[in-house]
C-alpha cells in the first residue's frame, strides 16, 4: 500500500497538510518499504486564503491508503477521508523512516480492524473503506 507524509524537509512528518512544501510517498508492505516520489508545492499554493491549495495535494495522495500529517484542518480532513484515505496526526515531528518501521511492525502483527479492511480491499483491487471506531488503537501503534 502507498503511504503519504506531509513534510517540509523530506525527513520528518513536520507539516500541516495545507502548508506542506512536500508530500513524500512510499510503498509499504510487511516485508519492507520503498520511496516512490516526493511531490513539491511552491508559490501561490502556499498563500493564506488560497482554498485551491488543497486540490494538488489531494491529487498527489489520491492512491495512498494513509496520510501522516503534523496537523490538518477540518475541511482538508473531510476531503482526504472522502477520497478513502486515513489521515494520521503525529503529536510532534517524527522521522518518516521511524513511522514506516512502526507501521511495518503493525502489518507483520495484528493490524487494527480499519487497516485490515484497507489491506483486504487492496488485495482484491476494490475501493477502500474505513472504520474510524478503532482509531485509538492506531495512535499507539
Amino acid at each position: 500500500m502507498k503511504v503519504a507524509f506531509a513534510t517540509q524537509d523530506l525527513q520528518r512528518v513536520d507539516a500541516h497538510f495545507g502548508w506542506a512544501k512536500n508530500i513524500a510517498i512510499y510503498e509499504l508492505s510487511a516485508e519492507g518499504y520503498q520511496f516512490i516520489e516526493a511531490v513539491q508545492f511552491e508559490g501561490d499554493l502556499q498563500e493564506d486564503g488560497n482554498e485551491d491549495k488543497l486540490a494538488p495535494k489531494l491529487d498527489a495522495v489520491k492512491d495512498c491508503a494513509i496520510l501522516y500529517v503534523a496537523a490538518i484542518g477540518g475541511s482538508g480532513a473531510a476531503r482526504v477521508v472522502a477520497q478513502g484515505i486515513h489521515p494520521m496526526k503525529v503529536p510532534q515531528p517524527e522521522a518518516i523512516v521511524d513511522l514506516l518501521e512502526k507501521l511495518q511492525v503493525v502489518l507483520k502483527g495484528t493490524p487494527p480492524p480499519w487497516l485490515r479492511k484497507v489491506l483486504a480491499k487492496e488485495t482484491k483491487g476494490e475501493e477502500r473503506e474505513f472504520d474510524f471506531e478503532d482509531e485509538e488503537e492506531v495512535k499507539h501503534a
